[in-house]
């Protein structure tokens, strides 16, 4: 048996001679790797540290413009309607003077022609429109609404008279008409 080990200790022996070889030939070359490598790792950490950075900045002003929208959208809604509030009070003034000199009916008719002048400038100036659909219009859905329907002459479901005009700002509909229309004949 020992003449088995002896026989199989030559190779391991130069196996491990050729390993400790190998190994003392990356000790010598490893100072000059492990430079390299620590320069490498000092470059790929300042890198790092930079891109960390600039994330921490866009993250920063990320944020920053998010809350200025939000605080923009808020002073929108709640002075949306000032410009609009403005035009209505000189329909306000109108109305007041028309109420104080109230010394003949024709100044008081006077003053609400005026108010009613100032008041369809407002609207048109804020594109808010009239919706008043005329006797033997078809009924829309989206524009009219119907209060009652009765039997006439005309067609079912047109109009047959208006109760109240429907208003419209740009393309949306603010309220819709309300009008009676006509129903199908019974036979």
């Amino acid at each position: 048996m020992q003449q088995e080990n002896q026989t199989e200790n030559p190779i391991e022996s130069q196996q491990d001679q050729a390993f400790e070889q190998d190994a003392a030939a990356l000790e010598r070359e490893e100072p000059v790797a492990a430079e390299s490598l620590e320069a490498q790792v000092a470059a790929l950490e300042a890198k790092v540290a930079e891109l960390q950075t600039a994330l921490l900045y866009g993250k920063a002003e990320t944020e920053n413009i998010r809350r200025r929208a939000q605080e923009d959208v808020a002073a929108a809604h709640k002075y949306s309607v000032g410009k609009f509030a403005s035009e209505l009070l000189i329909v306000k003034d109108c109305l007041e003077m028309a109420l104080k000199d109230n010394s003949s009916i024709e100044n008081i008719k006077m003053g609400v022609d005026m108010t009613l002048r100032n008041l369809s400038g407002a609207f048109d100036k804020f594109q808010v429109k009239e919706i008043d659909p005329q006797a033997g219009d078809k009924l829309d859905p989206h524009k009219h609404q119907a209060m009652s329907a009765v039997e006439a002459e005309q067609e079912a479901n047109t109009v047959v008279s208006v109760m109240q005009k429907g208003y419209v700002i740009a393309d949306r509909i603010l309220r819709p008409a309300m009008v009676v229309v006509a129903k199908a004949k019974a036979e």
